[in-house]
């Protein structure tokens, strides 16, 4: 909305207006202003929470530290959202398909991830939103995207086609301007992959079916890294702190994609209008880093699923915007490993009690993170038992940043690893 009045103002030779036509004043206006908001508002909404006796219910489950959490009040995502939310309406422009499609993912697990708390917490049933209602609509926004991005005219790549060589400088030369299923792949010199080479065995309906498979990757996608998102969210500040990382690496990338120059250099695809993003980046950065000042440890409060499920979604349908979906395995590392954690431990504990009698199991308790603050050797029957000893959770929640970290650079690093 700043946007556009600034740029009405810009036309009356108001002085100072035209800043606001600059992608960086906006991305730093938009991160100082949702970290204020995120603060500010973060404890009335804690103070509103606990008059409603909006409570976390917590089993005892042997972790350390874990009782002390009782009754800490949880659908803290609400403070994310409206920072997110307040400072994007704000300063970016909103006729922006890219800025479109955040909004609408931001509202819609928003609303998906506060039914289940509200489910949980007000009506006292403990398994919340059923978890068929939970992938329908995880899976109905994945649709919506792929949809958008096959059938937008506003989303459209120019692809790095050609390498140019004369004496010992080499030119990046773009296509024109056209709507395509590529994406970035990291490690390979020639790192667009095209969903179309999926379908090679189908020539006459080939570019129905290549669209057809985007879109069913892109309803995985948004499933998998907002349950990913999900399941990380078990220490205090882990999964906030997490998504502010990949939030950083996300807003390099889309505006490097946005880029002519720095995608030439990069030599990666150029993305007209995705250098928005790069307003939602930084709000989204802002947000869960100033709802760190409420969830770092001890918590004050918890996001809960309203805003877990919200920052996986996020996450995942910001990349498919901007054709790096394959980097996701790298930068949502994290994530990764806690959903196979799970995944693997359920998988073992039945081939085990089906083939022994006896369900086993490979890690002390999942998610993964779990798995570090229960002591080894302690009656539980696991095939990974260090560390022996529980790491206290602040310890253990900064070395997951420092992954995180880490998982981030390389992403970004993979781009010139060719």
């Amino acid at each position: 909305m700043l946007y556009y009045l600034f740029s009405y103002l810009d036309k009356l030779d108001f002085p100072g207006a035209g800043m606001f036509h600059y992608i960086s004043f906006r991305s730093m206006f938009a991160l100082i202003l949702s970290l204020m908001i995120s603060t500010i508002i973060g404890r009335r909404i804690i103070e509103k929470l606990r008059s409603m006796q909006i409570g976390e219910t917590v089993r005892d489950l042997g972790l350390e530290g874990q009782t002390s959490k009782k009754g800490t009040p949880t659908m803290g995502g609400i403070i994310i959202i409206i920072a997110i939310l307040v400072p994007v309406l704000l300063l970016a422009k909103l006729s922006n398909i890219y800025i479109i499609l955040m909004l609408i993912t931001t509202v819609w697990l928003g609303l998906l991830g506060f039914l289940d708390d509200y489910i949980k917490v007000i009506r006292k049933k403990k398994d919340g939103l059923s978890g068929k209602f939970k992938i329908i609509g995880q899976v109905g926004l994945g649709l919506i995207v792929g949809l958008t991005m096959y059938l937008s005219p506003a989303v459209a790549i120019h692809e790095n086609v050609e390498v140019a060589k004369s004496g010992d400088t080499t030119e990046i030369v773009y296509s024109q301007a056209v709507k395509s299923t590529k994406t970035t792949i990291p490690f390979f010199k020639n790192n667009n992959f095209d969903y179309r080479s999926l379908v090679s065995f189908m020539p006459e309906k080939r570019t129905a079916a290549t669209w057809i498979l985007f879109v069913l990757a892109a309803m995985f996608i948004v499933t998998a890294v907002s349950n990913g998102a999900n399941l990380n969210d078990g220490l205090d500040g882990l999964a906030a702190g997490n998504s502010a990382i990949i939030g950083v690496a996300l807003g390099i990338l889309a505006y490097v994609s946005s880029h002519i120059k720095y995608a030439a250099y990069l030599n990666i695809m150029y993305i007209p209008g995705c250098e928005e993003l790069a307003v939602f980046a930084s709000a989204f950065i802002g947000a869960t880093v100033g709802f760190l000042w409420y969830n770092a440890w001890p918590a004050q409060v918890f996001m809960g699923d309203t805003g877990s499920l919200t920052l996986g979604g996020i996450i995942a349908v910001f990349a498919i915007a901007i054709h790096k979906e394959l980097l996701l395995p790298i930068l949502c590392g994290i994530f990764l490993a806690e959903a196979v954690s799970v995944m693997a431990q359920r998988f073992y504990f039945a081939y085990t009690r089906k083939k022994f009698g006896r369900g086993k199991r490979i890690f002390k308790m999942t998610p993964l993170h779990h798995h570090f603050q229960m002591k080894g050797n302690n009656g539980i029957e696991a095939l990974i038992q260090k560390p022996l000893a529980p790491v206290p959770e602040s310890k253990l929640v900064v070395r997951f940043w420092l992954i995180a970290i880490i998982l981030a650079a390389l992403a970004i690093a993979t781009l010139k690893m060719r």
